[in-house]
């Protein structure tokens, strides 16, 4: 299920999108309020992947947010995976999820959703949605911001 590493080997320097999801490092970093209950955001309303069927584009908003433990997610690593998506064939179900679970298997952390906001393609948009239980007491969660489908853009 892909590689991961602890620490950070990827800042400073050139790098290529890896050529699939598989093949992308994630890296972690140590969370330096790891004692404070807190939420991250990444969101990347630019995602792209292929339709494993006909082979064409999909585009979708998604919105990361997670409730981090003794690990960060490293951001750069973060981009080079997501950007690995365009060229690897799958569903939009399979895409959103997949990042979700890579993301919990890495980070361990107290709660990650995600939302795949996906535009449509057929005359139909499918968002989908994946989160680990509930938000830890004391958390602001704010809305993801993504309105939902009415012609978005």
């Amino acid at each position: 299920m892909g590689r991961e590493t602890t620490g950070i080997t990827l800042l400073g320097g050139a790098s290529e999108i890896p050529e699939s999801p598989d093949k992308a490092l994630l890296e972690r970093v140590p969370n330096p309020h790891a004692d404070t209950a807190y939420v991250a955001r990444f969101a990347a309303p630019e995602f792209t992947s292929l339709c494993p069927v006909t082979g064409q584009p999909d585009f979708a908003h998604l919105v990361i947010d997670y409730v981090p433990d003794a690990w960060l997610v490293e951001s750069k690593s973060l981009k080079l995976y997501l950007a690995s998506f365009r060229n690897h064939g799958a569903f939009h179900e399979d895409c959103t999820v997949a990042i979700g679970k890579r993301l919990v298997a890495l980070l361990e952390p107290h709660y990650l959703r995600i939302g795949g906001y996906w535009y449509p393609r057929g005359g139909i948009p499918i968002d989908v949605f994946w989160q680990t239980g509930g938000v830890p007491e004391g958390v602001w969660l704010p809305d993801q911001g993504v309105p939902p489908y009415r012609g978005r853009g």
